[in-house]
């Protein structure tokens, strides 16, 4: 296991004198031990990760703070590196190691072989470019696998990348953390310099249980957030129960401030998930913008933390959601065509140096509701694999912006979740609660 790499500082200084001007902009990084710290050197100062997921809304990322983005393959490398670039970000490229749960066969030597060939050619494309951070080799390659053979390949890639660009360390991620995939990492890609975890519910354990399972390098967290859809209450009928916009952005808050930034001895920094949306599960779990691309609230949650700032504006919040004075965790049902009361908890919120409810100036300002049902989506993957929309009834609530409204349930027996938001000052707040529809007598 490499994980003290002074000599990628030195060797990559002497790559750059020598190739002249066509590497001249390589910004090389190491990961180095300081007085008992693991971190990051970039062009030989203390690079700490500040990171997001996704290469949308790059200009918002630099304003509430953050310095790196996160992809999870090459698709559109160029474009994205020098995007980043001109905004001072760096990258986590990713390589988009093949999944066994994808049918890929790692028993196939030739198969395994033309995808590292095709991953060198892609090294070689873009070890030079000023924004590289680091390879990302590979991503939850462990979920649903019983082939180990994939370590083994994600070690050919990395030691590739190691012998050909020594500017740049390597990492791969797995779904969670396990003592199993450390060893395999150990034994099988001694060329992965930091360990990568994507995590949520369960963040809390990582800096212990990684220690615990006997890595002793450096390791990021490369997804975090909001609990997972499959580690959330579900409602009697299977529907998770989604936490709303006010629980996210505390999650967001505490999460950072307990398991992230201090355990800085061995972590080197984390990307949030998600900078951008997504379809996954809803349409709302793990986006920290919206599909018509506005930003939520957790994105002040995070400006917060991150730079330590007071924040001026007051920030949309929605604490509590109910249908006939029920939670999701009630487990609603409704009979087809019935008529029902929803009220939404909606306030403003300021994030100074103490969070403060019903902040003073904006005491008057009206806030505006919006509302709308859902059918339950029923394509629903694992791995973040690519889901469809879920269908949008109309003509059951009426046209209105109040907190508390009258709809009709639908006509049509099954699942469903109520919607809403509020917008402010472009910002948005927003909840959702499953229900069921029974039918009539």
């Amino acid at each position: 296991m490499k994980f003290i790499l002074t000599q990628f500082l030195l060797l990559g200084l002497s790559l750059t004198l020598c190739l002249g001007s066509a590497s001249a902009q390589v910004n090389p990084v190491s990961v180095v031990e300081i007085q008992g710290q693991l971190q990051l050197l970039r062009n030989g100062n203390p690079y700490y990760i500040i990171g997001a997921g996704g290469d949308t809304h790059l200009n918002e990322l630099v304003e509430i703070g953050g310095n790196s983005i996160r992809t999870w393959g090459s698709e559109n490398a160029q474009n994205i590196l020098d995007e980043a670039h001109k905004r001072g970000l760096t990258v986590l490229l990713g390589l988009w190691v093949q999944h066994e749960r994808h049918g890929f066969d790692y028993n196939d030597t030739l198969t395994v072989a033309k995808q590292l060939e095709s991953f060198k050619a892609t090294i070689d494309q873009f070890k030079n470019h000023p924004a590289l951070l680091m390879w990302g080799i590979g991503n939850e390659v462990n979920l649903s696998y019983t082939n180990p053979k994939v370590w083994n390949a994600i070690q050919d890639i990395a030691k590739y990348a190691h012998q050909t660009d020594p500017n740049h360390p390597t990492t791969t991620v797995t779904a969670g953390l396990n003592r199993a995939e450390v060893e395999y990492v150990k034994q099988r890609a001694p060329d992965i310099d930091i360990f990568s975890v994507n995590t949520y519910g369960d963040i809390a354990e990582v800096p212990q249980n990684i220690a615990n399972f006997g890595w002793t390098g450096p390791y990021m967290i490369t997804e975090w957030g909001p609990n997972g859809h499959w580690e959330s209450p579900t409602t009697q009928w299977g529907a998770a129960i989604e936490q709303n916009s006010w629980e996210k952005a505390s999650v967001y808050t505490e999460r950072y401030q307990k398991y992230i930034e201090p355990n800085k001895s061995h972590c080197v920094g984390s990307y949030v998930f998600l900078w951008g949306q997504k379809q996954e599960y809803t349409e709302t779990w793990y986006g920290l913008f919206t599909k018509d691309g506005h930003k939520t609230q957790a994105i002040d949650a995070l400006h917060w933390v991150w730079k330590k700032d007071s924040l001026p504006w007051a920030t949309p919040s929605i604490q509590a959601l109910s249908i006939n004075k029920q939670k999701g965790k009630d487990n609603i049902s409704l009979k087809a065509n019935s008529k029902n009361e929803a009220i939404a908890l909606g306030q403003l919120i300021q994030y100074q140096s103490n969070l403060s409810m019903n902040p003073s100036g904006f005491e008057k300002t009206k806030l505006q509701y919006e509302w709308k049902i859902l059918k339950e989506s029923t394509d629903k993957k694992s791995g973040g694999d690519a889901e469809k929309e879920a269908e949008q009834l109309e003509g059951l609530i009426p046209a209105t912006q109040s907190a508390k409204i009258t709809f009709r349930a639908p006509a049509q027996p099954g699942a469903y979740r109520l919607c809403v938001r509020i917008q402010y000052n472009l910002t948005l707040a927003y909840a959702n609660i499953p229900f069921q529809v029974l039918p009539q007598p």
